[in-house]
This record gives C-alpha cells, structure tokens and sequence, in this order.
C-alpha cells in the first residue's frame, strides 16, 4: 500500500473512501482490463493499479491534463495562494476556452494550478462552458512542479474524452462506473448529466458480460432503476454529508454490482446489503 500513487488533484466525491472495498472485489480480477467511464480524480485507478485500463471523463480538461501529464507535463507558471492571482488565472483559462485553446500543455498547468487552490476540489462551469470555482483560501498548498513519478503508470493507461456510450468495452473488461450523481448539481462540465444520461446509462450495460460494478446517491428511483436491470444493491454510508433545509446528515450510497457474486465484509461503511 505505501508505493501506492496519491492522486495530483483535489477532487470533490472522490472515491478513495470506497477503495478497501473495491480492492477486495478487484483482487479476484487482476488480470482484466479497468474500464472508467467516469475516471475523475483517479483514486480508484490508482488504488486499484491495473496493468491495463481505459480511463474516460467527460470533462475535457481533466482528461487535457491527464494526456499532457503522460507527456511530460511540469508546471512552469508562478503558482501562488492568493486571490487576486486565482482569479486573474481563472480568467485567463476561462479566456482559452472562449478561443476553444484550452487542450494545450499550458491549459492544463492553469487547470491544475485551479484545481489546488479553488474551494474544496470543485469542479465547475456555468452554461456558458466557463470555470466558476471561487478561491479556496488555504492557510498552506503543496504544489507539484513535475508529475514525474505518473509517467510509469500512465503509459499503460489510455485516457478518453467521450461518451461512455463510445467506449469500445470488450466482454473481459471490468467496470467501474461512478457518474455524476442523480442529485440537484449537475454541471460537472458545460453539458449536464440529466435523468435521462443515468437511464440510458444502466440500459447501455445491459449487454455487458464482463463484472460492473456502480455507485450512486441512493435516491429511490436509482435504487429502483438499478434494480430493474438485474443489479445487485447495498447501501454505503458515505463519509460526505448533505445538506438540507440547514439539516446536515450522513449521505447514503447506493454500492450497485452485476455478473459476479460479492458478500460484503462488515465495514463501518456498510449499512444493508439488499
């Protein structure tokens, strides 16, 4: 566990938390190819440290900085905690992606330097496609000036910037599926992820023979959607709360599985398996 990789970025609804968990499902599956269809931050991957591994996102700067780290990628720009200079960082980004430049080797040093210094690894854009993350106001950032130590993984990685529905997915491949979650928030990227995405999503693994494995906000139509199309449910506690009416309580999690047989161990984050 200690030569594991830390994630570069900082990102909200991470899955490092759920990794014990998956770790114990992906031993018996090493051998297979790790498919993403929402990589994110990278904590499952990383934990998981497949040989192989399709790794896709939605968001196209997130997946500019992934490529541009298996080319090398240092951070060569002033990277400095304060605000006058995030928010004079984030228009310039913003500027770049007005003149669609924004999948270049320096958009992807201002997405990273962003992305440590906004508010609590948010990642978000207006309907416009414009980043709109305030400053995070840190007391102390560890930046990065090189990723050097990725390179080796990495390069046995491919990175997409797709649909999941254009992912050629081969019937030995072993997905882990994390969307956006069927929640108020949806603007991870210019494009939200409706209702309708998370349907044609299960309806899209319905003819995968390979084991899936997905996790969701537990809300009751997820719960039923997923359960429609032949998954196997448990409930997570999750270590994130939700705020409601000024009520914040633990969020629960829908841990959702197909084309394998997994028993859960007990764990502080289990609540039922259904």
């Amino acid at each position: 566990m200690s030569n594991l990789l830390t994630p570069p970025l900082k990102w909200a609804g991470g899955k490092r938390w759920l990794t014990p968990i998956l770790q114990d499902v992906w031993s018996q599956h090493q051998s297979r190819r790790l498919v993403e269809p929402f990589a994110g931050g990278l904590a499952v991957a990383l934990t998981l440290n497949p040989k192989t591994a399709l790794l896709n996102d939605t968001n196209p700067h997130l997946i500019n900085f992934y490529q541009q780290i298996n080319q090398g990628l240092k951070v060569t720009k002033r990277l400095s905690n304060s605000s006058d200079y995030f928010y004079r960082r984030r228009q310039e980004f913003n500027d770049k992606i007005r003149r669609n430049d924004f999948l270049t080797e320096d958009a992807a040093q201002l997405f990273y330097f962003l992305n440590r210094t906004g508010y609590n690894g948010l990642c978000r854009f207006n309907n416009s496609g414009l980043f709109n993350v305030p400053f995070g106001r840190y007391k102390k950032i560890n930046y990065r000036q090189d990723f050097d130590e990725f390179s080796g993984t990495f390069k046995h990685w491919d990175f997409k910037n797709v649909d999941f529905a254009e992912l050629n997915i081969e019937s030995d491949d072993f997905l882990y599926l994390d969307p956006p979650y069927d929640s108020e928030f949806t603007k991870y990227c210019k494009k939200d992820f409706t209702w309708d995405d998370q349907v044609r999503l299960v309806e899209w693994l319905a003819d995968k023979d390979g084991p899936i494995i997905s996790s969701n906000q537990a809300t009751d139509r997820v719960l039923s959607l997923y359960r429609q199309h032949g998954f196997q449910i448990a409930l997570l506690k999750a270590p994130r709360m939700i705020s409601c009416n000024g009520d914040r309580k633990p969020a629960v999690e829908m841990f959702a599985w197909k084309n394998m047989d997994i028993q859960l161990k007990p764990c502080k984050f289990l609540l039922e398996q259904l």
